[in-house]
């Protein structure tokens, strides 16, 4: 526990855009820029109270709670605004504030029709602290609400600034999701009931799990409940129909939010509610979960490989890549866990990087099929195509960059599973394998789609078109992110060296 203004540290960086989002509300729609301005000022400022949080935590010490705030909220229920930040939430933390900031300073030039520019800034901010808010609640009503704070804004974000068939990719995301969420809260509220004394509070949940207080039936039908929620959300195999559509009609900074945020909000679930507070539970889902991850790797790349539609195909290879997320989350190991938790981070900065890049090539070429294109980006926008090639690449897992070491540690890591899965060691071998199958055909669909992108000669149509390269703006915006896959990927250290404390003392309750 800290004293001071520390306490409400995380709580101000959290409501700080929200608050935002209200002075926009009662500004003029006229003074378009004045909003925009103000945009990118609410989630800078956000984003430096986050890096203050991160400079004062006590990273020998991330494995306990730092910034908490523990008050009483709804009494009747006993639901408490029980806040904190621990080693496992900072990355993803971090992360919504960074991409957060720089959606806004892409948005200073890029707003889609129908333009709006009031509500489309205003719900970036009110989606900015509902992602933020679900890392740092340790109650589970608390962690609901900000879980569903998010599906408003996204789905406006979608269904009014998308492309064609933005109606019903909102529509799609919206139902999926709320589906999933109905059976999340029947288990939040199961657990409720069976913990004595009745309580919300994640950490003593956590704490009667581990001591046996739920009965390994009541585990196993909640964790059902938790599954359906989490896995609609990351998406898992076969749960992840509304991912391509919602990618494929939202805007640019929606996508960008939806791969590098709101898919993390799933996988962030499973690690912290759903494995600590039913423990049994995990170990016998875990070789489903496992399977389950395995499908996807495989079946995304080759989705992948049949896309026309380049950004389509980006959202394809989301599902794999947080395959191999859930594929470390299935092992139970600190290997594994570390593995996904990078994993996300990783796939938060080169995916949202690579729907930029999409979003820009669509801004210039107003096409987003891979055969309009035809080929010779280099030619006609050389840095557009050069920043592009250098984020496949990444997003490919070269080692080096920041793709690498998630997929390769959650490979290593089913190669020897936790003791309490040994019964299926040859099972999550099996996984292994199909995982590294699944790394050599995102190769394959990645330098193809490079090949019928970037190389090649230009078509007739393109060579007297005017094309800007990359502005200025984008550079701004982008810059932040391409240092990030390098920095990742040479020092991987600045994710492990923060969740490693934290996820080992997690992974004790199944011999980690």
């Amino acid at each position: 526990m800290n004293s001071g203004w520390q306490n409400w540290a995380i709580t101000i960086a959290t409501f700080l855009p929200l608050a935002g989002a209200v002075v926009i509300a009662f500004m003029p729609s006229a003074r378009d820029r004045r909003i925009r301005g103000l945009g990118i000022l609410v989630t800078g400022g956000a984003l430096l109270a986050a890096v203050a949080i991160a400079a004062g935590f006590d990273y020998g010490a991330g494995g306990g709670l730092q910034f908490e705030v523990d008050t009483r909220w709804i009494p009747v229920i006993g639901a408490r605004y029980h806040v904190g930040i621990d080693g496992i939430s900072m990355p993803l933390y971090l992360l919504t504030f960074a991409l957060s900031f720089l959606c806004a300073v892409y948005s200073w030039r890029f707003v889609p029709e129908p333009g709006r520019t009031k509500a489309f800034i205003a719900l970036q901010l009110v989606l900015e602290t509902g992602m933020a808010g679900t890392f740092i609640a340790f109650d589970l009503m608390l962690f609901f609400i900000f879980w569903e704070l998010v599906l408003v804004p996204m789905y406006f974000l979608i269904g009014i600034w998308g492309s064609a068939n933005r109606e019903y990719a909102a529509i799609k995301f919206f139902l999926y999701t709320l589906f999933g969420s109905v059976f999340m809260l029947l288990a939040f509220l199961g657990m409720y009931f069976r913990s004595d004394p009745h309580t919300f509070d994640i950490l003593r949940l956590q704490e009667f799990g581990a001591a046996g207080g739920f009965g390994r039936t009541f585990q196993l039908v909640a964790f059902t409940g938790v599954f359906l929620g989490f896995a609609i959300k990351v998406p898992m195999w076969p749960f992840h129909t509304w991912l391509p559509d919602a990618h494929t009609e939202a805007p640019t900074v929606g996508s960008v939010l939806l791969a590098g945020i709101l898919l993390k909000m799933g996988t962030y679930g499973f690690i912290r509610i759903a494995l600590p507070v039913l423990p049994d539970a995990a170990r016998a889902w875990a070789p489903w979960i496992g399977g389950l991850a395995a499908i996807a790797i495989v079946y995304a790349a080759l989705a992948c490989l049949a896309q026309k539609d380049l950004k389509r195909l980006i959202a394809f290879s989301s599902v794999g890549h947080m395959g191999f997320v859930m594929l470390g989350i299935a092992t139970l190991t600190p290997i594994g866990i570390n593995a996904a938790i990078f994993g996300m981070v990783a796939h938060g900065v080169i995916t949202g990087m690579l729907f930029f890049c999409v979003g820009s090539i669509y801004d210039r070429y107003h096409t987003r099929m891979i055969a309009d294109l035809g080929g010779g980006l280099m030619q006609k926008v050389p840095y557009l195509g050069g920043v592009f090639a250098f984020v496949a690449i990444a997003s490919l897992g070269l080692p080096g960059l920041a793709g690498f070491w998630g997929e390769v540690m959650a490979l290593l890591s089913s190669y020897q599973p936790a003791d309490v899965l040994s019964d299926n060691l040859a099972l999550f071998r099996a996984f292994m394998v199909a995982g590294g199958v699944g790394t050599i055909l995102t190769a394959g669909y990645f330098l193809w789609m490079l090949q019928r992108v970037n190389m090649g000669t230009l078509p007739d149509r393109w060579k007297e078109a005017a094309l800007p390269d990359i502005a200025p703006v984008e550079w701004v915006s982008w810059a932040p992110l391409l240092v990030a896959i390098v920095a990742l990927g040479i020092f991987p250290r600045l994710v492990f060296g923060v969740t490693d404390g934290a996820v080992s003392g997690l992974m004790r309750l199944f011999g980690g």
